[in-house]
Protein backbone atom coordinates (compact mmCIF):
# COMPACT_ATOMS: atom_id res chain seq x y z
CA UNK A 1 0.00 0.00 0.00
CA UNK A 2 1.60 3.33 -1.01
CA UNK A 3 2.16 5.95 1.66
CA UNK A 4 2.58 9.71 1.51
CA UNK A 5 6.18 10.83 1.68
CA UNK A 6 7.10 12.82 4.76
CA UNK A 7 10.60 13.63 6.02
CA UNK A 8 9.46 13.69 9.64
CA UNK A 9 6.10 12.09 10.29
CA UNK A 10 3.90 13.77 12.86
CA UNK A 11 2.12 11.60 15.38
CA UNK A 12 -1.45 11.58 16.66
CA UNK A 13 -1.61 14.19 19.39
CA UNK A 14 1.43 16.06 18.11
CA UNK A 15 0.59 17.54 14.72
CA UNK A 16 -0.69 20.76 13.23
CA UNK A 17 -4.17 19.25 13.00
CA UNK A 18 -4.16 18.43 16.72
CA UNK A 19 -2.92 21.88 17.68
CA UNK A 20 -5.42 23.66 15.42
CA UNK A 21 -8.40 21.64 16.68
CA UNK A 22 -7.46 21.81 20.38
CA UNK A 23 -10.03 23.56 22.58
CA UNK A 24 -9.47 25.21 25.97
CA UNK A 25 -12.04 24.63 28.68
CA UNK A 26 -13.08 27.99 30.15
CA UNK A 27 -15.83 26.58 32.37
CA UNK A 28 -17.84 23.35 32.50
CA UNK A 29 -19.33 22.96 29.03
CA UNK A 30 -17.71 26.12 27.64
CA UNK A 31 -14.61 26.07 25.43
CA UNK A 32 -12.47 28.62 23.63
CA UNK A 33 -10.58 28.19 20.38
CA UNK A 34 -8.82 30.38 17.83
CA UNK A 35 -9.95 29.01 14.46
CA UNK A 36 -6.88 28.69 12.25
CA UNK A 37 -6.68 30.36 8.84
CA UNK A 38 -4.73 27.31 7.71
CA UNK A 39 -7.96 25.36 7.11
CA UNK A 40 -9.76 27.87 4.89
CA UNK A 41 -11.07 27.45 1.37
CA UNK A 42 -12.11 30.52 -0.67
CA UNK A 43 -13.00 32.80 2.27
CA UNK A 44 -14.45 30.45 4.90
CA UNK A 45 -13.20 27.85 7.35
CA UNK A 46 -13.63 24.28 6.06
CA UNK A 47 -16.67 22.45 7.42
CA UNK A 48 -14.81 19.22 8.18
CA UNK A 49 -12.22 21.10 10.23
CA UNK A 50 -15.03 22.80 12.15
CA UNK A 51 -16.67 19.44 12.80
CA UNK A 52 -13.39 18.14 14.25
CA UNK A 53 -13.17 21.21 16.52
CA UNK A 54 -16.67 20.67 17.90
CA UNK A 55 -15.92 16.97 18.10
CA UNK A 56 -12.98 17.71 20.42
CA UNK A 57 -15.18 19.78 22.72
CA UNK A 58 -17.82 17.07 22.96
CA UNK A 59 -15.16 14.43 23.64
CA UNK A 60 -14.17 16.45 26.70
CA UNK A 61 -17.73 17.15 27.81
CA UNK A 62 -19.05 13.59 27.46
CA UNK A 63 -17.95 10.49 29.41
CA UNK A 64 -17.17 8.66 26.14
CA UNK A 65 -14.26 9.76 23.94
CA UNK A 66 -15.06 8.53 20.43
CA UNK A 67 -17.58 10.09 18.02
CA UNK A 68 -19.98 7.51 16.62
CA UNK A 69 -22.35 9.86 14.81
CA UNK A 70 -22.38 13.64 14.44
CA UNK A 71 -25.03 15.69 12.64
CA UNK A 72 -24.16 19.33 11.99
CA UNK A 73 -26.16 22.25 10.66
CA UNK A 74 -24.03 25.06 9.25
CA UNK A 75 -25.87 28.27 10.00
CA UNK A 76 -23.40 30.98 8.97
CA UNK A 77 -19.90 30.90 7.48
CA UNK A 78 -17.14 30.67 10.11
CA UNK A 79 -14.11 32.93 9.84
CA UNK A 80 -10.57 32.49 11.19
CA UNK A 81 -10.21 33.90 14.68
CA UNK A 82 -11.62 33.53 18.19
CA UNK A 83 -14.69 31.39 18.78
CA UNK A 84 -16.51 29.92 21.76
CA UNK A 85 -18.16 26.50 21.94
CA UNK A 86 -20.99 25.72 24.34
CA UNK A 87 -21.91 22.10 24.98
CA UNK A 88 -24.81 20.36 26.70
CA UNK A 89 -24.96 16.75 27.84
CA UNK A 90 -28.27 15.33 26.64
CA UNK A 91 -27.95 11.79 27.96
CA UNK A 92 -25.29 9.45 29.29
CA UNK A 93 -25.51 5.69 29.06
CA UNK A 94 -23.30 2.65 29.43
CA UNK A 95 -22.67 2.26 25.67
CA UNK A 96 -23.43 5.69 24.22
CA UNK A 97 -23.58 9.26 25.45
CA UNK A 98 -25.30 12.05 23.55
CA UNK A 99 -24.54 15.74 23.58
CA UNK A 100 -25.05 18.89 21.58
CA UNK A 101 -22.71 21.78 20.88
CA UNK A 102 -22.78 25.17 19.17
CA UNK A 103 -19.92 27.34 17.95
CA UNK A 104 -20.26 31.13 18.19
CA UNK A 105 -18.28 34.09 16.88
CA UNK A 106 -18.81 37.86 17.00
CA UNK A 107 -19.80 39.94 14.00
CA UNK A 108 -18.49 43.41 13.15
CA UNK A 109 -20.98 45.01 15.54
CA UNK A 110 -19.89 42.81 18.43
CA UNK A 111 -23.03 40.69 18.30
CA UNK A 112 -22.69 36.97 19.01
CA UNK A 113 -23.53 34.83 15.96
CA UNK A 114 -24.06 31.08 15.99
CA UNK A 115 -22.05 29.47 13.20
CA UNK A 116 -22.73 25.75 13.56
CA UNK A 117 -24.85 23.48 15.77
CA UNK A 118 -24.31 19.74 16.21
CA UNK A 119 -25.96 16.78 17.90
CA UNK A 120 -23.72 13.77 18.48
CA UNK A 121 -23.49 10.36 20.11
CA UNK A 122 -20.18 9.12 21.50
CA UNK A 123 -18.95 5.70 22.62
CA UNK A 124 -15.86 3.53 22.74
CA UNK A 125 -14.79 2.34 19.28
CA UNK A 126 -12.28 -0.02 20.87
CA UNK A 127 -15.08 -2.00 22.53
CA UNK A 128 -16.92 -2.86 19.31
CA UNK A 129 -16.98 -6.51 18.15
CA UNK A 130 -14.92 -7.50 15.10
CA UNK A 131 -17.91 -8.99 13.28
CA UNK A 132 -18.43 -7.28 9.88
CA UNK A 133 -21.11 -8.20 7.34
CA UNK A 134 -21.17 -5.88 4.37
CA UNK A 135 -21.74 -5.64 0.65
CA UNK A 136 -19.70 -2.43 0.46
CA UNK A 137 -16.45 -2.55 -1.53
CA UNK A 138 -13.42 -0.23 -1.43
CA UNK A 139 -13.24 2.31 -4.25
CA UNK A 140 -10.99 1.45 -7.17
CA UNK A 141 -8.37 4.19 -7.37
CA UNK A 142 -5.12 4.04 -9.39
CA UNK A 143 -1.85 3.82 -7.45
CA UNK A 144 -0.90 7.05 -5.77
CA UNK A 145 1.92 7.80 -8.22
CA UNK A 146 -0.65 7.74 -11.03
CA UNK A 147 -2.95 10.25 -9.32
CA UNK A 148 -2.70 14.03 -9.10
CA UNK A 149 -2.74 16.60 -6.31
CA UNK A 150 -3.44 20.33 -6.07
CA UNK A 151 0.22 21.05 -6.80
CA UNK A 152 -0.12 19.42 -10.21
CA UNK A 153 -2.60 21.89 -11.65
CA UNK A 154 -4.16 25.34 -11.38
CA UNK A 155 -6.15 26.39 -8.32
CA UNK A 156 -9.77 25.21 -8.81
CA UNK A 157 -11.34 28.29 -7.24
CA UNK A 158 -10.50 31.90 -6.55
CA UNK A 159 -9.56 32.85 -2.99
CA UNK A 160 -7.84 30.97 -0.19
CA UNK A 161 -6.77 27.38 -0.72
CA UNK A 162 -4.69 27.18 2.47
CA UNK A 163 -6.25 23.86 3.46
CA UNK A 164 -4.64 22.10 0.50
CA UNK A 165 -1.19 22.82 1.95
CA UNK A 166 -2.13 20.77 5.00
CA UNK A 167 -3.51 17.78 3.17
CA UNK A 168 -2.11 14.95 1.12
CA UNK A 169 -4.60 14.64 -1.73
CA UNK A 170 -4.01 12.46 -4.77
CA UNK A 171 -7.10 12.48 -6.93
CA UNK A 172 -8.21 9.78 -9.33
CA UNK A 173 -7.55 11.14 -12.87
CA UNK A 174 -10.98 9.92 -14.00
CA UNK A 175 -12.57 12.47 -11.63
CA UNK A 176 -10.37 15.38 -12.71
CA UNK A 177 -12.05 16.46 -15.95
CA UNK A 178 -13.12 19.71 -14.28
CA UNK A 179 -9.47 20.71 -13.79
CA UNK A 180 -8.91 20.42 -17.55
CA UNK A 181 -12.05 22.31 -18.52
CA UNK A 182 -13.85 19.11 -19.51
CA UNK A 183 -15.98 17.89 -16.58
CA UNK A 184 -17.39 14.40 -17.07
CA UNK A 185 -20.90 15.31 -15.97
CA UNK A 186 -20.75 12.56 -13.35
CA UNK A 187 -21.01 13.57 -9.70
CA UNK A 188 -17.97 11.59 -8.57
CA UNK A 189 -14.76 12.42 -6.71
CA UNK A 190 -12.19 9.88 -5.53
CA UNK A 191 -8.85 10.43 -3.85
CA UNK A 192 -6.10 9.12 -1.65
CA UNK A 193 -6.20 11.18 1.54
CA UNK A 194 -3.92 12.00 4.45
CA UNK A 195 -2.48 14.87 6.41
CA UNK A 196 0.54 16.53 4.80
CA UNK A 197 2.72 16.08 7.89
CA UNK A 198 2.24 12.31 7.77
CA UNK A 199 0.07 12.01 10.88
CA UNK A 200 -2.01 8.84 10.76
CA UNK A 201 -5.78 9.06 10.80
CA UNK A 202 -7.96 8.84 13.90
CA UNK A 203 -11.71 9.35 14.44
CA UNK A 204 -11.35 13.15 14.54
CA UNK A 205 -9.38 13.41 11.30
CA UNK A 206 -12.07 11.23 9.69
CA UNK A 207 -14.49 14.09 10.40
CA UNK A 208 -12.20 16.23 8.24
CA UNK A 209 -11.71 13.60 5.53
CA UNK A 210 -15.38 13.40 4.52
CA UNK A 211 -15.42 17.12 3.63
CA UNK A 212 -11.90 17.75 2.31
CA UNK A 213 -12.07 16.77 -1.38
CA UNK A 214 -13.07 19.15 -4.18
CA UNK A 215 -16.88 19.26 -4.49
CA UNK A 216 -18.55 16.75 -6.79
CA UNK A 217 -20.27 19.79 -8.31
CA UNK A 218 -17.03 20.54 -10.17
CA UNK A 219 -17.36 17.29 -12.16
CA UNK A 220 -21.00 18.16 -12.87
CA UNK A 221 -19.75 21.37 -14.45
CA UNK A 222 -20.54 23.88 -11.70
CA UNK A 223 -17.81 26.17 -10.39
CA UNK A 224 -17.47 28.19 -7.22
CA UNK A 225 -18.26 27.74 -3.55
CA UNK A 226 -20.50 24.83 -2.55
CA UNK A 227 -21.44 25.62 1.08
CA UNK A 228 -22.59 22.79 3.33
CA UNK A 229 -26.09 23.11 4.77
CA UNK A 230 -26.13 19.87 6.80
CA UNK A 231 -23.57 17.11 7.30
CA UNK A 232 -23.97 13.78 9.11
CA UNK A 233 -20.95 11.55 9.73
CA UNK A 234 -20.85 7.98 11.02
CA UNK A 235 -17.51 6.75 12.38
CA UNK A 236 -17.45 2.95 12.10
CA UNK A 237 -14.05 1.98 13.53
CA UNK A 238 -10.58 3.26 14.28
CA UNK A 239 -8.58 3.52 11.03
CA UNK A 240 -5.43 1.49 10.49
CA UNK A 241 -2.17 3.40 9.90
CA UNK A 242 -1.56 4.50 6.32
CA UNK A 243 -3.34 6.57 3.69
CA UNK A 244 -7.11 6.61 3.37
CA UNK A 245 -9.22 6.32 0.25
CA UNK A 246 -12.21 8.64 -0.04
CA UNK A 247 -15.02 8.25 -2.57
CA UNK A 248 -17.82 10.82 -2.88
CA UNK A 249 -20.85 10.65 -5.16
CA UNK A 250 -23.77 12.90 -6.04
CA UNK A 251 -26.82 11.43 -7.74
CA UNK A 252 -29.25 14.32 -7.60
CA UNK A 253 -28.90 18.07 -8.07
CA UNK A 254 -32.25 19.83 -7.89
CA UNK A 255 -33.41 23.30 -6.96
CA UNK A 256 -29.88 24.51 -6.34
CA UNK A 257 -29.08 21.79 -3.78
CA UNK A 258 -27.19 18.51 -4.06
CA UNK A 259 -26.27 15.63 -1.78
CA UNK A 260 -22.78 14.20 -1.34
CA UNK A 261 -22.43 10.64 -0.07
CA UNK A 262 -18.91 9.85 1.14
CA UNK A 263 -17.15 6.62 2.10
CA UNK A 264 -13.73 6.52 3.75
CA UNK A 265 -11.66 3.32 3.60
CA UNK A 266 -8.44 2.60 5.46
CA UNK A 267 -5.30 0.70 4.44
CA UNK A 268 -6.81 -2.54 5.79
CA UNK A 269 -9.75 -2.27 3.34
CA UNK A 270 -12.21 -1.40 6.11
CA UNK A 271 -15.02 1.10 5.75
CA UNK A 272 -14.10 3.44 8.61
CA UNK A 273 -16.45 6.39 7.99
CA UNK A 274 -19.56 7.29 6.03
CA UNK A 275 -21.30 10.61 5.57
CA UNK A 276 -24.06 12.41 3.75
CA UNK A 277 -24.29 16.15 3.33
CA UNK A 278 -26.70 18.56 1.74
CA UNK A 279 -24.94 21.43 -0.01
CA UNK A 280 -26.04 24.50 -1.93
CA UNK A 281 -24.77 25.41 -5.39
CA UNK A 282 -24.95 28.61 -7.36
CA UNK A 283 -26.40 27.74 -10.73
CA UNK A 284 -25.29 29.75 -13.79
Amino acid sequence: MPEAASVTRATIGDSEFDRDTAVTRRAPGVYDIDLSAGWTIISAVNGGYLLAVLGRALADALPHADPFTISAHYLTASQPGPAVIRTDVVRTGRTLSTGQASLFQYDEEGKEVERIRVLASYGDLGSLPDDVRTTAKPPVIPPMDQCFGPQDGPAPVEGSSAITDRLMLKLDPSTLGWALGAPSGKGEMRSWFGLADGRDADPFSLLLAVDALPPTAFEIGIKGWVPTVELTVHIRCRPAPGPLRVAITTRNLAGGFLEEDAEVWDSADRLVAQSRQLARVRLP
